[in-house]
């Protein structure tokens, strides 16, 4: 019975989740607006609210399209497959109530972390195509570098806390946040947090100016709004763990929320700070 509860628990954060990748869309979209002094999408629903599921319905009901010289199946399911790690990295997250409770989270996390990566490289590799190839290839260069330092800086939080549970992160910062102690730490995390999501300055995988859009340049309607999704629901997820790890609060509390959201808004500040 508890396994039972435990799974539904999980399918309602799934919807949460997916439910909050559309709005964060919607605030990038809002904000890079505001930052070129224009007011951003407006027309859908009051204030342009409903916009990312018009976008989302216009996508889905789109005519699949694939290239006659593509890997059909590896074409179709690289991007349910990264969608699919995007949501299931979810599990480590330290909810106290009604969730499952990893006690090696952080391998867990990095496991997560290393196989999002074949994903995009399969993606450019199967549509045969010399942009998507290289901007596949760009990718795993790029992940597997900082990886590296990703994991060094849980590696000297583990010895710091004694163990690999992400739940001992908000009892050890009971009194001082991490961020005091450790904020070099933390813009070191920061910036391979925007290299490992992809974002700029670190988008060298979807570069417009030199690779067309990237590994995803030949998907269009369902297969590119997986792949959409996939990226936004991992910024959501990096700007969660970021909290977690550096500015520890109760995850059932208000002020987790409001913290995660502005770690959001600074991954797209950069990007409207940074153009290409």
């Amino acid at each position: 019975m508890m396994l039972f509860i435990e799974i539904v628990n999980y399918l309602v954060l799934i919807v949460c989740v997916l439910v909050g990748v559309a709005f964060v869309t919607l605030l990038e979209r809002k904000i890079l607006g505001y930052i070129q002094i224009r007011k951003g999408p407006n027309k859908v629903g009051y204030m342009g609210l409903l916009q990312p599921f018009s976008d989302a319905l216009k996508l889905f009901t789109k005519e699949p399209t694939h290239s006659i010289v593509s890997n059909f199946l590896a074409y179709y399911l690289s991007p349910v497959f990264s969608l699919f790690i995007s949501l299931f990295v979810w599990v480590v997250m330290p909810y106290k109530v009604g969730l499952l409770s990893f006690n090696l989270g952080v391998l867990f996390f990095l496991c997560c972390l290393s196989l999002s990566v074949y994903c995009v490289m399969i993606a450019g590799w199967s549509s045969n195509c010399k942009y998507s190839l290289l901007g596949g290839l760009r990718a795993v260069a790029q992940t597997i570098s900082y990886e590296v330092s990703l994991a060094l800086i849980l590696l000297s939080f583990i010895m710091l806390i004694g163990g690999f549970n992400f739940e001992l992160f908000n009892k050890y910062q009971e009194f001082i946040w991490f961020i005091v102690i450790s904020l070099p730490l933390s813009l070191v995390w920061f910036s391979s947090c925007l290299a490992e999501t992809n974002r700029t300055p670190f988008d060298f995988s979807e570069g417009e100016s030199e690779l067309v859009s990237g590994f995803n340049t030949e998907y269009s309607g369902g297969g590119f709004a997986l792949i959409f999704m996939a990226e936004y629901a991992s910024i959501l997820f990096m700007s969660v763990l970021f909290v977690v790890l550096f500015l520890g609060s109760d995850p059932c509390s208000v002020a987790f929320y409001m913290k995660s959201v502005f770690v959001a808004f600074i991954f797209i500040w950069v990007r409207g700070t940074l153009p290409r």
